[in-house]
């Protein structure tokens, strides 16, 4: 069987809430970011013009794959875009990548509101996805960076940093550390999504991860990048704050990639 048939694609789902839905999209993204960001050269060279129609999947699991689209007419989920190979030579390597993004961010909505219709939601709980989702960074805007100049627009209230330049961490606002984390199903079922919606978007102002996209783990290490000036948790770029004592000029994978592809 086709690994992104049946492995990712095709594969029977218990998702019945809108928390569980948003839980799959989430996952998904967060590979598919992988791919674009991080994993980029793997997935430039997977992307051969020469072979067949090639789609992007990302998994529950974070984790992605580029293979053939499903056999079966119709698949169990809606499809990634179909031969994103086929352009990879012929544009800038940025505007592919964004272009794919972009196309990823579609599938990513087509598959929740799959679930959604699927999973019979009424329209409280489809408010309440497409809040949860909206609340995110889209792909596109973390793979182009503009995920991160909204940051610089809205930055943290506070920053401290230690003697070490790369120690530096965002403080959050007390209230804000002490809230549930997404995608924390409200307490009663039968509260308005909006406003779930608008004390998650108020939650969501500070620093995002330049590698989730998310600022889940509040109190968690953070470090930010003395190149680019992106935010990132230590366990998403695997810094603990002992060895980040002992870094002088901290790069992200981004910009330590950049350099050696230059």
């Amino acid at each position: 069987m086709d690994a992104g048939a049946g492995a990712g694609a095709g594969a029977p789902y218990a998702s019945r809430t809108a928390e569980e839905v948003f839980r799959d999209f989430r996952g998904r993204r967060a590979g598919m970011i992988k791919a674009l960001t991080l994993e980029v050269d793997k997935f430039y060279q997977l992307c051969d013009p020469e072979k067949e129609n090639l789609c992007l999947y990302g998994y529950p699991n974070e984790t992605w794959e580029v293979t053939l689209p499903a056999e079966e007419v119709p698949p169990e989920i809606p499809e990634p875009a179909l031969g994103i190979n086929f352009a990879r030579d012929g544009m800038n390597e940025k505007d592919w990548l964004a272009l794919v993004a972009v196309h990823s961010d579609s599938w990513l909505l087509a598959v929740s509101f799959y679930f959604a219709a699927r999973f019979g939601f009424d329209k409280e709980s489809r408010r309440r996805l497409f809040n949860m989702i909206n609340n995110l960074p889209t792909i596109f805007e973390v793979v182009t960076g503009a995920a991160k100049k909204q940051t610089k627009e809205k930055p943290p209230n506070s920053t401290t940093k230690s003697n070490k330049p790369s120690m530096k961490m965002p403080s959050r606002p007390e209230s804000h550390s002490k809230a549930p984390k997404m995608p924390a199903p409200p307490k009663d079922e039968d509260e308005s999504g909006e406003e779930y919606g608008e004390e998650e978007e108020e939650e969501r102002d500070n620093t995002l991860c330049g590698t989730c996209g998310t600022n889940d783990g509040k109190d968690e290490f953070w470090i930010c990048c003395d190149n680019c000036e992106r935010w990132y948790h230590g366990k998403c770029v695997k810094i603990t704050p002992a060895r980040a004592e002992h870094i002088k000029h901290y790069k992200c994978p981004d910009c330590s990639n950049k350099r050696a592809r230059a």
